[in-house]
């Protein structure tokens, strides 16, 4: 129960809830703009091996 009043109601607590929760958006944020951007890649190797064969 301290430590949960400790991340509440203190300085170093509230900085350290900013701070996982920082680093939980941004693996998301990553995550998502990767995937996306893998997904680009994917379809342009797949546009270009299709263009080759014609």
């Amino acid at each position: 129960m301290k430590a949960l009043t400790d991340l509440l109601s203190t300085d170093y607590g509230l900085m350290s809830l900013l701070v996982i929760a920082f680093t939980i958006f941004m693996s998301i944020w990553f995550g998502r703009f990767f995937k996306r951007h893998i997904e680009e890649d994917a379809a342009r190797a797949a546009r270009a091996d299709q263009s080759a064969k014609l």
